[in-house]
């Protein structure tokens, strides 16, 4: 079983076309999937949506986990993670800015060579589809990224360029090692969870993707307040804390 997480908040319309493409991709695989939408306190009448959705056409490997009350998307991942029964499990955007194709080669490099893979913008393979009247929102966000790299470096020493990459997978055992000591509910989470894997000597292996930039999306972004709150007070929780070294070997099952 494999294990994918979509915290979701407020997508509106595009629910629907994101339930259509998640049903064709579990159906179109050969090894066993399950998909978990966490609904973080959506207000867009997306709960409603999914049923309906599911009512016209369901599939037991598609679930929907929800919760009223907003609580961040590191709740909602940490929720989907706990409640996954994968033996790999990863989480991504819910409006899918990742390919599946993507989705397939970072879960397919932890059940092949290592318990945690991550997708990487900067990465020199990865490919960027920008449209040209979003080339400035881009290059802020480009900029953007840049900042907090070396917020990330100076306050928790993180090394890696891409934190914020929504598309991440792992071994079931490295989340069940790792996810007690978890509690960042909103989008330091990241950070927080790859500082667990450096204190825990688990290696993270960084992957290319190929990213979509499109109107409308999902996906929010932090302030540069509270990116720099929420990792100093990662730093905080974090400053004398150690975790049991954990001898993680990947799964034998292939994914791709």
């Amino acid at each position: 079983m494999i294990s994918l997480v979509l915290p979701t908040y407020n997508p509106g319309e595009k629910i629907d076309s994101i339930w259509a493409s998640v049903l064709q991709f579990v159906r179109s695989r050969p090894e066993a999937w399950e998909v978990l939408f966490v609904l973080d306190g959506c207000t867009d009448g997306t709960a409603d949506r999914l049923d309906r959705l599911a009512d016209a056409d369901s599939d037991p490997r598609v679930k929907v986990l929800a919760y009223a009350a907003n609580r961040g998307k590191g709740h909602a991942v940490r929720t989907g993670l706990a409640a996954a029964s994968g033996h790999v499990r990863a989480f991504t955007d819910v409006d899918l800015a990742y390919d599946f194709d993507d989705v397939l080669r970072v879960v397919g490099q932890v059940s092949d060579a290592t318990p945690v893979a991550i997708a990487s913008r900067p990465h020199p393979d990865s490919l960027l589809l920008i449209p040209d009247r979003m080339l400035w929102y881009a290059f802020r966000r480009k900029l953007q990224s840049i900042a907090f790299h070396a917020a990330t470096r100076f306050t928790v020493g993180l090394p890696h360029p891409d934190t914020q990459a929504g598309l991440k997978a792992f071994t079931a055992d490295v989340i069940e090692h790792l996810l007690p000591h978890l509690s960042c509910d909103g989008f330091g989470f990241d950070c927080e969870l790859l500082l667990a894997c450096k204190r825990a000597g688990i290696p993270v292996t960084e992957l290319p993707v190929r990213v979509k930039y499109e109107e409308g999306s999902t996906t929010s972004t932090m302030t540069g307040f509270r990116m720099l709150r929420e990792l100093w007070a990662i730093r905080k929780r974090w400053k004398k804390r150690t975790l049991p070294t954990l001898t993680a070997t990947p799964p034998v099952a292939k994914a791709a």
